[in-house]
């Protein structure tokens, strides 16, 4: 798993590409990704899958700001990020939500 960051010219905003590896994807056939970004929807931002078996999607967001999320495999199993910036823990389960801090350092 991955996060990739790059910024605006005018640093206002930050795209982020989630990639979930092959290997991660243990061999799902769909995966979502849940946060702060869409609402904590199931369904509203899939990964597209390529030719190698990994996922991945970017999306753009806010910058100085901490998104929390996480994946959700085949409709049915939630799973965090392996590379996340932090760990927060979810204010509805026993588990963590990962979190991508979107500050230029």
């Amino acid at each position: 798993m991955a996060l990739k960051k790059s910024f605006s010219k005018d640093k206002t905003k930050c795209t982020v590409t989630f990639t979930v590896s092959a290997e991660a994807a243990k061999g799902a056939n769909q995966i979502n990704i849940a946060g702060d970004f869409n609402s904590w929807s199931s369904t509203d931002t899939p990964l597209k899958k390529s030719k190698n078996g990994s996922f991945s999607v970017s999306i753009e967001l806010d910058v100085d700001k901490e998104y929390q999320f996480r994946y959700l495999f085949d409709g049915s199993k939630w799973e965090n990020d392996w590379n996340a910036d932090k760990y927060i823990p979810a204010p509805y389960s026993n588990a963590d939500n990962s979190v991508v801090v979107t500050k230029k350092l």
